[in-house]
């Protein structure tokens, strides 16, 4: 198994063998998914003994856990970022959907486990991770309801428009890979275009 992650995730996490076991869970759970992975199999692709998971990680899904609530987190301080800045309606969710875009695009390995893996966590981690989501959905959602009061935006229902374009840069980490031509970056940009067509916005 080769780890190809960026090498800035989870740079709190110490220590290094914690953050081993963490890249080779996300790359075993990306490619297999998170029922065909053993604890043998994590162990090894990160070289210890499958016991040596154990000191580190209780279980299987508190690995998954911690991927899950780790990645949400940080796209939630992304979102919020961006939207609590200064700047129009447009202005905002232009860099709020480049950015969240690129994340989704750069790191897409372990995007696919955090956005795709959820049913798989026990309810009380669902619930924490649920929040998370909610949170992030509400920031654009909030940016899309004051782009409509200033006339920037016209959509008919906000709650569905935020879905959209959530739904929008989620879906890039099943599809994005190395092989993508397209960079990180310019899909962002291409994306932020898209968006604002579709919030009914002038500004390109």
């Amino acid at each position: 198994m080769t780890m190809s992650l960026p090498a800035d995730l989870w740079p709190d996490v110490k220590p290094e063998a914690a953050r081993r076991l963490m890249y080779a869970a996300v790359e075993s759970f990306a490619t297999v998914g998170f029922h065909a992975t053993t604890t043998r199999d994590i162990a090894t692709a990160a070289g210890m003994s499958p016991a040596a998971l154990y000191v580190h990680f209780p279980s299987k899904s508190a690995l998954l856990f911690e991927i899950s609530r780790s990645g949400h987190e940080q796209t939630l301080a992304l979102v919020q970022d961006l939207t609590s800045g200064d700047g129009t309606p447009p202005d905002k969710m232009r860099a709020l959907v480049e950015d969240f875009v690129e994340w989704h695009a750069r790191r897409h390995t372990v995007a696919r486990v955090v956005q795709y893996e959820l049913e798989a966590l026990p309810e009380q981690e669902f619930s924490v991770v649920a929040g998370l989501r909610r949170r992030i959905e509400q920031a654009f959602r909030s940016l899309i309801a004051e782009g409509v009061r200033t006339g920037a935006f016209t959509v008919p229902d906000e709650k569905t428009a935020a879905r959209a374009v959530l739904s929008l840069g989620i879906d890039v980490a099943r599809w994005y890979s190395e092989r993508t031509r397209k960079t990180p970056r310019a899909l962002g940009r291409e994306y932020a275009t898209l968006v604002l067509r579709m919030l009914g916005s002038s500004a390109e």
